[in-house]
């Protein structure tokens, strides 16, 4: 079949490499210049979430207050906004958090397996590093984790919940003033590079015939029982035949399409009179220079109540968080100057109190994109009322490696194959459910 895959992020790549594996013949449709631009570009480094730092749950946004949560809520007088905090907050209950995390974990195992097999066919570096530390700074906080740390022990996840000393002697780095509760460490759990994996799987995708448009944006989708299309707008500086700006649409067609492309997912939906619930979250990055060799961690160290996570990438230190929940029109629009300033501070503040010393916080490069969530914490990876066009998005800011796993179930319903994945865990992530 021929295949259009629209994105170039995480999502969009990992989907095309999946069709491809397939047998299908794939063409991605990616609107700037290169892959790995958008909200995979300031990925924080986690590959594959666990129980402590998926955005819904126990720990997620108890409070309003952006410095208990690291989170700043803004939502004004939107009521969508509002809407959307007080779905996520239902997974406060730990019998509805286990139950949707349960949900989740089958596509987080496949995910596993998909990139593990990546990695035994091509010798892709894509800066990996094992062993992330979860830190708790209060009791309470850790109180409030019990549920997701019993279901790392029911997954049989490997996991060691360390005292305030464990932990400052399995990271150095964490020093003992102010105390802190103690934490959980998780030796197998990875970081990674993903857009410079991304990036790589586009070369692996063109050596295998992958035909990338590549800065060409996709105006509207077209699709019937027979055939499916999308309209791309004209290039920029194309004219006409009078020397004017041409207005000409370009139309591709193919057997299906696959639509991955990000935030840009709900507008190429609402061409066909689809509406998704989702919702932006603006995160922020900073990416910085090792100061001292000798602060800087061996482990990602994330602060899990506030969502912030310090991943060491070579001889950067990469933090990312401050996430900004705002409604959609504010979100669509840039930050204002104090609402940044806010929310670097918070990783900022992050990088001082649990890695001081270790990054030169003063030469680092900012970032901020936008990543859209579901109001039940889940990604969206499905078919559609349309039997041509399938879905692939909201995979959230936990772990860019669940965006493989998807790719791999979006391959099969598109090959009308069945899924490694069981039932309730394909009816928890269709786009129906809402």
């Amino acid at each position: 079949m021929d295949v259009i895959v629209i994105g170039g992020g995480i999502g969009g790549i990992a989907t095309a490499y999946q069709l491809r594996a397939a047998g299908h013949r794939v063409c991605v449709v990616e609107r700037h210049a290169t892959v790995a631009q958008g909200a995979t570009y300031g990925h924080g480094g986690a590959v594959l979430p666990s129980p402590l730092d998926v955005w819904f749950g126990p720990t997620f946004m108890q409070t309003r207050r952006a410095a208990k949560t690291g989170i700043v809520f803004k939502p004004g007088f939107n009521s969508e906004t509002r809407d959307f905090a007080k779905k996520l907050a239902q997974f406060h209950d730990p019998h509805r958090f286990a139950t949707q995390y349960g949900a989740l974990r089958p596509l987080v195992d496949i995910s596993r397996d998909v990139i593990a097999e990546i990695e035994a066919e091509f010798p892709l570096d894509f800066e990996q590093r094992t062993g992330v530390l979860h830190v708790f700074r209060h009791e309470r906080d850790l109180e409030l984790a019990d549920s997701a740390i019993k279901l790392l022990q029911s997954f049989e996840t490997p996991h060691r919940i360390l005292s305030a000393q464990e932990c400052i002697a399995a990271e150095p780095s964490i020093p003992d003033d102010p105390p802190l509760a103690g934490g959980v460490l998780l030796p197998d759990a990875r970081t990674a590079n993903c857009p410079l994996f991304t990036k790589l799987l586009k070369q692996v995708l063109e050596d295998d015939g992958v035909q990338f448009r590549l800065g060409r944006e996709v105006t509207a989708i077209r699709a019937d029982a027979q055939r499916a299309a999308v309209e791309l707008a004209p290039l920029n500086g194309a004219v006409d035949g009078k020397g004017g700006r041409s207005r000409e649409v370009e139309l591709i067609a193919a057997d299906a399409v696959v639509v991955a492309a990000g935030t840009g997912t709900p507008a190429l939906l609402a061409t066909l009179g689809i509406s998704l619930p989702l919702h932006p979250l603006s995160l922020h990055t900073l990416t910085a220079p090792i100061a001292y060799e000798e602060r800087a961690p061996h482990l990602t160290i994330v602060d899990s109540v506030k969502r912030i996570a310090m991943t060491r990438i070579n001889q950067r230190m990469r933090v990312t968080g401050g996430a900004v929940l705002q409604s959609a029109a504010k979100a669509s629009k840039p930050m204002s100057e104090s609402l940044t300033h806010r929310a670097l501070a918070l990783l900022g503040q992050a990088t001082h109190d649990w890695i001081p010393g270790a990054a030169k916080v003063s030469a680092a490069r900012a970032w901020s994109g936008v990543r859209l969530m579901s109001p039940d914490g889940l990604p969206v990876v499905s078919a559609t009322s349309h039997a041509r066009l399938f879905v692939n998005t909201a995979h959230g800011p936990a772990g860019w490696g669940i965006a493989c796993g998807a790719a791999k179930v979006i391959a099969a319903l598109i090959s009308h194959t069945e899924p490694d994945v069981p039932e309730r865990t394909l009816r928890a992530l269709r786009i129906d459910r809402f």
